[in-house]
């Protein structure tokens, strides 16, 4: 509901609450830096637009008529509430400077922003940070929603409608059991054959999860069939802790696909964390591919083993990124991928 039709410009009637306040015209437009005929103009347009006589002007000076006594009364609190407004607009814009509301996705979230927030804290102590944490999907969501001020993804491509810049890359590594026939390959594992593996998996939304698929399904060509694994052909078993969704054969143990139509084998397992995927990998036959910051101490101590692919290692990029006009303010670098956040 709009405000009706003739209502009245506060300025002018906080110029009239002055003229009741100090008995005088000329005083009033002192209070409010301007001239008494420019004073004395803005009440007479103020009058006919209310079709009121507001002022009685004498050569003694000027006198509230009652029905200006009246408009006065009704102005102070509308007033006073209009001064509230501009005090709490004042006060949220206080209470956010010093403030950074940073969204990332898990794996950034869990081994690269703790050490950043460390350095910003050395250099930046005023500054209080607000942590949300999602898949590269929801990260991007939240800084396209202003939910987030700065968001930090890993994945191949860029979302649209953000600023990004890449400010690091890790390495993705398949990896599997130590009792997985993969752990004792003394060559290099066909991406051919990675593709037509059923791999556990991220949910949907998950960078890394994007970066993979696009890898694998490069490398799945029309009617491909694998090179022969080495030993027999692994069996995966089921996942059943949700959130997860499974697929495989009836006794609940997922083969190797024989044959794949541009598509990379269907997930052993989808899960919605890394730390779900490495203690399904480690307890079961099921590989996956991971980045190496996430595996790091697991590959150091051998709860999971790294097994080398053919081809060069798969890149993911991290990125930090914000909304157009938002709090980083940096275009993407056209020469380099990009990724947001």
């Amino acid at each position: 509901m709009g405000l009706p039709p003739g209502t009245p410009e506060l300025k002018v009637l906080d110029l009239l609450v002055s003229v009741a306040q100090t008995g005088s015209l000329g005083r009033a437009a002192a209070r409010h830096g301007m001239s008494q005929p420019a004073a004395s103009m803005r009440i007479t347009a103020l009058e006919r637009q209310l079709r009121l006589v507001l002022l009685e002007r004498g050569p003694t000076g000027s006198r509230l008529t009652p029905a200006g006594i009246a408009v006065v009364d009704w102005a102070l609190p509308v007033l006073e509430a209009a001064r509230a407004l501009v005090s709490g607009v004042a006060a949220l814009h206080a209470d956010q400077q010093g403030r950074l509301r940073i969204a990332a996705s898990m794996t950034i979230a869990d081994h690269r922003v703790p050490g950043w927030l460390m350095a910003l804290r050395s250099r930046l102590p005023e500054v209080k940070v607000a942590l949300r944490v999602g898949n590269s999907s929801q990260v991007a969501d939240m800084v396209r929603g202003r939910e987030a001020d700065l968001g930090f993804v890993e994945g191949p491509h860029a979302p649209d409608g953000l600023h990004s810049r890449t400010i690091a890359e890790d390495e993705l590594v398949v990896v599997v059991a130590p009792g997985h026939p993969w752990a004792r390959r003394r060559q290099p594992l066909p991406l051919r054959t990675l593709a037509a593996t059923p791999l556990i998996v991220r949910e949907q939304g998950s960078g890394t999860r994007d970066a993979v698929w696009e890898v694998l399904r490069r490398s799945a060509g029309t009617s491909l069939r694998p090179p022969a694994l080495d030993g027999p052909a692994p069996m995966v078993p089921s996942v059943g802790a949700p959130p997860a969704t499974v697929s495989g054969s009836p006794a609940g143990r997922i083969p190797v696909q024989p044959e794949i139509d541009e598509e990379p084998a269907p997930p052993a397992a989808e899960l919605g964390s890394t730390t779900a995927i490495k203690s399904a990998v480690s307890t079961g036959d099921a590989p996956a591919v991971l980045s190496r910051l996430a595996v790091s101490a697991e590959l150091d101590d051998q709860r999971l083993i790294s097994v080398p692919p053919a081809a060069a290692a798969v890149p993911g990029r991290l990125a930090a990124g914000d909304a157009p006009g938002g709090a980083g303010g940096h275009a993407a670098d056209p020469g380099r991928p990009q990724i947001d956040g």
